[in-house]
């Protein structure tokens, strides 16, 4: 996720060398069909790059709405994921009295609820990420690895440890309740990451966006080179490249949980979750804070 408020013209380029330089050669092409097969028989009206900018107008609007309401729900759903942790973590260690064996179950869940997160950032982001391993047994490890879905199985664990805490009274039923609701959240969490992972967005979108956009750069290159003349490569390289930078900004947040710039920061989300979690149950060596690479962003 970017956290500078002004983007690098060199971030700017990167993003969009490719699409300017066919751009550029496109706005070459209408300029010379125009100079040399078309002034001779016909003259372009300005009424067709006026309707096209308009039909993309609303493609680009809408695409970009949808993609940041995408990123947005991701991050309201990681956001509670932190108050939850937290909230889970304080619930365990005030709810459960203290006790050589509580204190063992006790620290076991919370440190089992940072393999969860854990497995399912690797997950969303479709890497093999073992961190979640050294906080998890030999036993458990071994037991959560036979299972497709690997963050779920540990959140299964937890609901097992919950469940003898109960039995054995070390909580009543109003504790219980409180938190197995959290366990609940953590699960509706995952689900809803799942979903905006695995739902794909409407790809006609996006592919007919791209299409009115090269149809409206090369005809309002036709249209205004029988006015400008050769500046018209210019002008419609210009006035391409807002459309389509918007355009590019916009799919860039489509997939939220991407390892990229403008992914949610889920690496730097978890580790705080993670330094908090081991402070509260007392632990003294708590890995360093994400910190935001070239001070331009951070993942």
């Amino acid at each position: 996720m970017l956290i500078v408020k002004n983007i690098k013209l060199s971030r700017i380029i990167i993003n969009t060398w490719y699409v300017d330089l066919i751009m550029i050669a496109s706005c070459m092409g209408a300029y010379f069909v125009r100079e040399y097969l078309i002034a001779y028989h016909f003259s372009i009206p300005t009424i067709i790059p006026t309707v096209l900018g308009t039909a993309i107008a609303f493609f680009i609007g809408f695409n970009n709405n949808q993609a940041y309401d995408r990123w947005w729900e991701a991050r309201k759903v990681w956001g509670g994921l932190v108050n939850d942790s937290r909230s889970y973590a304080r619930s365990l260690l005030s709810y459960v009295p203290p006790s050589e064996d509580n204190d063992k179950i006790v620290t076991r869940m919370i440190r089992r609820h940072i393999a969860f997160l854990y497995a399912l950032k690797a997950n969303l982001r479709g890497t093999v990420d073992l961190i979640y391993v050294k906080y998890l047994s030999e036993e458990e490890r071994r037991a959560v690895e036979t299972q497709a879905n690997i963050h779920n199985a540990i959140l299964h664990k937890q609901a097992d440890d919950l469940e003898k805490l109960y039995h054995t009274q070390q909580i009543d039923g109003f504790k219980f309740m409180a938190i197995n609701e959290l366990l609940t959240k953590f699960s509706d969490g995952m689900g809803m990451s799942e979903r905006i992972r695995n739902t794909v967005f409407p790809t006609t979108y996006s592919y007919l966006t791209k299409v009115f956009i090269w149809l409206f750069v090369v005809t309002f290159t036709l249209v205004i080179s029988q006015e400008m003349g050769i500046w018209s490569i210019f002008m419609g390289w210009m006035i391409g490249f807002v459309f389509v930078s918007t355009q590019i900004n916009g799919m860039n947040l489509v997939d939220p949980f991407e390892n990229n710039v403008a992914g949610i920061p889920l690496n730097q989300i978890t580790r705080t979750i993670e330094i908090n979690l081991l402070q509260m149950i007392g632990e003294e060596n708590t890995p360093p804070p994400i910190t935001p690479i070239n001070d331009e962003y951070v993942l």
